[in-house]
């Protein structure tokens, strides 16, 4: 598939569904707690979005089922909102992605429910300082693996981790995949150059052990294959003259 180059018009239409797509973040916090099910964290974000005039993407995608993905423990990804109730030492990942005047902005974010061990909130911190090291490498003329390169070297070379190679982060605009694909494992140097005007995301899931899965019955639901706990952060980053723009960067978000 061609990649598009954005229009400084098409730009100003990311932006704003990306801020749509992380306010949906910001307002679901304060809902992850015990006691509450992912089919209510699905209703709350699903109400928020259509209320300011956007749809939720992952409805019917493909038959996807929900509005958002809510992934927890060992789900690697995909997870699908249902009555699971959240539990006390839980992580969950939850996954939006929105359409607002026919554009998708995509993110997702890790949130612990109650108190959590210090292995699982090891596992988060160095998810997302790999997502942040990934994001660091995106700048015009700079090749494409350098991402992965960044985001293997920590979570893997650094932490031992397995960092997940079924799923990659993907080419979005009007389209909610499309090129380029974006692996979080990958040598410096190697890969499409970028160029400005591309919007991609970057989306490392990091697992316990094991960097395999498998998908359930379901046809969506990823686990992986040791039953390690998994983690994952996600941001839609457009590439600029000059560098980068995170175009789903919430206010009180972690950031290097």
């Amino acid at each position: 598939m061609a990649i598009h180059i954005h229009s400084k018009r098409e730009i100003e239409k990311m932006r704003a569904t990306g801020r749509l797509a992380a306010q949906v973040l910001e307002f679901i916090e304060p809902f992850v707690k015990p006691g509450v099910t992912t089919d209510e964290l699905d209703r709350r974000c699903h109400d928020f979005i259509v209320e300011h005039g956007a749809i939720p993407a992952p409805l019917n995608y493909k038959g996807f089922p929900r509005s958002i993905c809510t992934s927890i423990n060992d789900v690697v990804c995909h997870g699908i909102p249902g009555p699971r109730v959240l539990a006390d030492g839980d992580i969950i990942n939850v996954d939006i992605t929105t359409i607002l005047d026919g554009y998708f902005g995509d993110t997702s974010e890790m949130f612990t429910v109650g108190e959590v061990s210090s292995e699982a909130r090891k596992l988060i911190d160095v998810t997302r300082r790999s997502m942040w090291l990934g994001i660091k490498e995106v700048a015009a003329g700079k090749r494409i693996g350098d991402i992965g390169a960044a985001i293997q070297g920590f979570a893997q070379g650094e932490h031992g981790y397995g960092v997940v190679e079924a799923f990659c982060g993907h080419g979005i605009g009007k389209v909610f995949h499309t090129a380029p694909q974006v692996a979080h494992t990958g040598r410096r140097g190697t890969g499409m150059r970028m160029k400005p005007g591309m919007t991609f995301t970057i989306e490392p899931m990091i697992n316990e052990g094991t960097h395999e899965c498998r998908v359930l019955e379901d046809g969506w639901t990823a686990v992986t294959l040791d039953g390690g706990w998994s983690a994952q952060t996600e941001h839609t980053i457009l590439v600029t003259e000059h560098g980068h723009e995170v175009l789903t960067m919430r206010e009180h978000a972690f950031s290097m």
